[in-house]
């Protein structure tokens, strides 16, 4: 075989080149992945939406594990440690963000809670006084302090005003929440209005006297955008 033209050398020498650099982008890329951990309070509700949202909302720059626990506000946040450590271990990769959601309810130790999150550097997406506070702000504005069950019922009352959802009955473990939100109900809104919640309540650290307010809308935000995160994680 006689030997390659000058411009076929080239031509290899260029695309070895070529393959080099995507190489290297593509491994640029993978290290500007944002690695979440979400320690929920409960076992299905919460962690289902979280699965769907990620689930729809597909991301090249966003990992997440997403676990669902049978423990409340100081035990979750104290839990989360363990399967903070258990899982970087398995994957032999840090998170970026640790999350641990979890609501007021009747426990005394909520604000406990999330102070003892601050301290280890984690971001607590805490709700006064019920998770389902974060899905009726979808639909409507409330700033009066009511109970879960109200919460509720109000939820059902306004989903069954749309058309083919007049029966409609909350349960906590429904796995089709996200998606019911995302087609009859308004997140932009449900986001403006838990920060107006927020900034109602100022600076003031009585956070159980916080009600009614959430901090679900920051780390939604966070799933969504997670490019946003780049900067202040030096990625």
């Amino acid at each position: 075989m006689g030997q390659l033209p000058k411009s076929k050398i080239e031509q290899l020498k260029r695309e070895k080149r070529e393959a080099k650099a995507a190489r290297k982008r593509k491994v640029a890329t993978r290290d500007k992945i944002v690695r979440f951990l979400i320690v929920c309070e409960g076992e299905r509700t919460e962690p289902n939406y979280f699965k769907e949202l990620v689930k729809d909302k597909y991301s090249e720059v966003r990992a997440e594990e997403i676990v669902g626990e049978g423990r409340s506000t100081c035990a979750l946040v104290k839990k989360t440690d363990e399967i903070k450590v258990m899982l970087e271990q398995q994957r032999q990769l840090k998170f970026d963000r640790v999350w641990v959601v979890f609501d007021k309810d009747d426990f005394e130790d909520f604000n406990e809670a999330i102070t003892l999150a601050e301290k280890k550097g984690y971001n607590a997406a805490w709700t006064n006084e019920a998770f389902e506070l974060w899905y009726l702000l979808h639909f409507v504005y409330l700033d009066a302090a009511i109970s879960r069950a109200d919460y509720i019922s109000k939820l059902e009352n306004e989903i069954r005003k749309f058309e083919g959802h007049e029966n409609f009955r909350y349960k906590k473990n429904n796995p089709g929440m996200y998606g019911l939100l995302q087609q009859i109900g308004n997140e932009s809104q449900a986001k403006a209005w838990s920060a107006k919640l927020r900034k109602f309540f100022g600076h003031t650290q009585d956070y159980k006297s916080h009600k009614p307010c959430t901090h679900v809308d920051i780390l939604v935000d966070e799933l969504e955008n997670p490019e946003m995160l780049y900067n202040s994680l030096g990625i």
